[in-house]
C-alpha cells in the first residue's frame, strides 16, 4: 500500500538528540505515513531510544555498516514507500507546521527546500537563518559553484526519488570533499523538475561538536580550490551519466 509521507532518517551514534528529533517528526505524521530509519551500526543507545517510541510508523532497517552518511541515506530512500519523501538528520528539530507547509508546496513543485535556523547543543538559537547565511536559492550553475542545498531541509515527490536513485558511485569520493547527497539531489531536481526554495524556517539545524557543518571546503586556499574543482568534475560526470541513461 502506498504511503503518503516517508521520512528517511540516517542514524549513527545519535543517542544524544535522536529522541527530540523523532518526537518532533511523529507529532506531525498521520496513520498512513512512515519513518524509515537506516542505522550505520551504532554502538550507543540510538536504536534503543528509537524502539522505545513503540510506534508502528517507524521502520528500522536491519543493521548494516556504511561508514558513510551518503549511502546510509540511500539505503533509507530505497525502502521509502511514500508519495512524498522528507530527509531528516538525527539531531535537529522540526517545527510544528513543517510537514503541512511542505506538502502544500509540493502540490506545485517537485522538490522543496525550506529554510532553517541554527541551534546549539542546548537548543539555544544562534546566528541567522540558513538562507541568509548561505544566500540559498535555485539554479544549476549557482549550486554547482556553491551548493546551497541542505539535505535535512529537502522534500520531494516520488518522481524525483526515481531519478536520483541509485546514488552515483562518485558520491563516495565527493563526500570526502564535503560535497554530499544533497547537491546530487538538488542538481537532479533543477535539471529535470520544478524546485521551490521556501524562505520559512521550518526546522532547527543543530550545530554541535559531533556533527558536520553545512559548509564546503575553503576554496580560497590552493589546496581547497583543487579539491573543489575535483569534486565538481566528479559530480559533472555523474550528472552526464544519469542524463544519458535516462534519455
Amino acid at each position: 500500500m502506498m504511503k503518503r509521507v516517508s521520512v528517511c532518517l540516517a542514524t549513527y551514534n545519535g543517542a544524544s538528540f535522536i529522541e527530540e528529533q523523532i518526537a518532533s517528526i511523529l507529532i506531525q505524521l498521520g496513520a498512513n505515513d512512515e519513518v524509515i530509519v537506516s542505522d550505520d551500526s551504532s554502538t550507543d543507545d540510538t536504536l534503543k531510544i528509537i524502539k522505545s517510541f513503540n510506534d508502528d510508523r517507524i521502520s528500522i532497517l536491519p543493521g548494516q555498516t556504511f561508514k558513510s552518511a551518503v549511502f546510509n541515506f540511500e539505503h533509507a530512500l530505497k525502502h521509502a514507500k511514500g508519495e512524498y519523501i522528507f530527509l531528516s538528520d538525527q539531531d535537529d528539530v522540526w517545527k510544528l507546521n513543517k510537514v503541512d507547509r511542505i506538502l502544500h508546496e509540493l502540490r506545485e513543485a517537485d522538490l522543496v527546500v525550506s529554510n532553517c535556523d541554527f541551534i546549539d547543543g542546548n537548543g539555544r538559537q544562534i546566528g541567522v537563518s540558513y538562507f541568509d547565511l548561505y544566500k540559498a536559492g535555485p539554479g544549476v550553475l549557482k549550486n554547482f559553484i556553491k551548493n546551497s542545498y541542505l539535505g535535512n531541509c529537502m522534500a520531494f515527490n516520488r518522481h524525483v526519488l526515481q531519478r536520483i536513485l541509485p546514488f552515483p558511485k562518485q558520491l563516495e569520493k565527493t563526500s570526502k570533499m564535503l560535497l554530499f547527497h544533497d547537491v546530487w539531489i538538488g542538481l537532479i531536481g533543477n535539471i529535470f523538475f520544478k524546485v521551490k526554495f521556501l524562505p520559512e524556517t521550518l526546522s532547527s539545524y543543530r550545530r554541535h561538536s559531533g556533527n558536520a557543518s553545512p559548509t564546503e571546503i575553503n576554496a580560497t586556499s590552493p589546496n581547497g580550490l583543487i579539491i573543489k574543482v575535483r569534486s565538481r568534475l566528479l559530480i559533472t560526470t555523474a550528472l552526464v551519466n544519469r542524463i544519458v541513461r535516462r534519455t
